[in-house]
């Protein structure tokens, strides 16, 4: 039963007082103090083994926590955290796990707390209201190669003061990023080369998604470019997201998000910027675990495209989209169909649509 609100200090002395009186039986000076006896024997006890400083108020937190976290490990967190500024608890607990620790770990909150008593975390800003995602441009991306996504990161001066715009290509099924490359202009003649250097080495994926900006679409005839016609001539299916969702390109637009945080600061050339692209490229491909691949990097989930780049299907020179030309739009336009219809029967994708 609990002391009365009083001054519950006073009220144990003179409860002490009574019971070494004599005059009182101790059951019913318990029950004038509203206490039980097991606790008043206890308090009589600790009172002859400390004298009057045992009634002082006493702490009720636990001697021991059976989930706090001992110093090696510990020691081990923080150093992942300092090493890895980007990771978040969970990231730091599956690399943690990837890197070969074999021992209980502590959970994902517990590893929060930790840093936020040693001041390592950033609190986030407010969240901006997010309509909700479309599953369907997501479906196909089942496995590695169905779905590549292409886009820009947005744009920043470097410290030189030349324009920097990196390119980014990606597996949707396993966030393999396949292309990180910063770009002076974002033009379709600047794109074309890494995009075909990326089909040597990765193969054809069965179908790209991208918005519908240039250089991966224009206003004309189908959206038509130079590049989307080459696309279509290898066989890859063009995806684009509703003007205004890019959340239809979720998990590419999540990757820029954490390309974003290691974007600061610029670099002084674009030498220099393309060696920090490069080292980011590689550590999220193969050092950073993801959450939605089971706490490993995409490398471990990626696999190259069996479809090989077979480079002669480049549009003949001096075919170029103009919007004022409708004669070479209506060429080109006819050129892609028929390339589209030739190859419907091949295609997995419109196979699956049909049915």
């Amino acid at each position: 039963m609990p002391w009365k609100k009083t001054c519950p200090m006073d009220e144990k002395i003179e409860f002490i007082a009574m019971v070494k009186s004599g005059i009182y039986s101790f059951a019913s000076t318990c029950r004038q103090f509203d206490i039980s006896r097991k606790t008043g024997y206890e308090l009589l006890a600790r009172y002859e083994a400390e004298g009057e400083k045992a009634l002082a108020p006493r702490s009720r937190a636990p001697h021991r926590h059976p989930n706090a976290i001992d110093d090696v490990l510990a020691s081990q967190l923080l150093q992942i955290k300092t090493t890895h500024v980007h990771f978040g608890p969970r990231k730091v607990r599956d690399f943690l796990v990837m890197s070969g620790h074999r021992g209980a770990l502590p959970a994902a909150s517990t590893i929060g707390e930790l840093y936020k008593r040693h001041g390592l975390v950033r609190p986030r800003g407010k969240r901006r209201a997010r309509s909700t995602p479309s599953s369907e441009p997501l479906r196909h991306a089942t496995a590695p190669n169905i779905v590549w996504s292409a886009d820009f990161k947005g744009h920043f001066r470097l410290k030189n003061g030349h324009w920097c715009y990196p390119l980014t290509l990606s597996d949707n099924a396993t966030r393999y990023l396949l292309v990180c490359q910063g770009l002076a202009h974002p033009t379709e003649q600047a794109v074309w080369p890494h995009f075909e250097q990326a089909f040597r080495d990765y193969g054809l994926p069965a179908a790209l998604r991208t918005d519908n900006g240039a250089p991966f679409a224009s206003t004309a005839l189908g959206g038509l470019t130079r590049l989307s016609v080459w696309l279509l001539k290898l066989g890859i299916a063009l995806e684009r997201i509703t003007p205004g969702r890019p959340d239809q390109n979720g998990r590419h637009e999540r990757m820029h998000r954490t390309l974003k945080d290691h974007l600061e600061p610029p670099q002084r050339t674009a030498s220099a910027q393309q060696k920090h692209l490069e080292w980011f490229q590689q550590h999220y491909n193969e050092q950073r675990p993801h959450e939605a691949l089971g706490g490993v990097p995409p490398a471990r989930k990626y696999r190259v495209s069996t479809r090989p780049y077979p480079g002669r299907v480049r549009p003949r020179a001096g075919r170029q989209v103009l919007r004022g030309n409708r004669l070479a739009l209506a060429q080109l336009l006819l050129e892609a169909l028929h390339h589209v219809l030739g190859l419907a029967a091949a295609d997995p994708l419109r196979r699956h649509r049909h049915h």
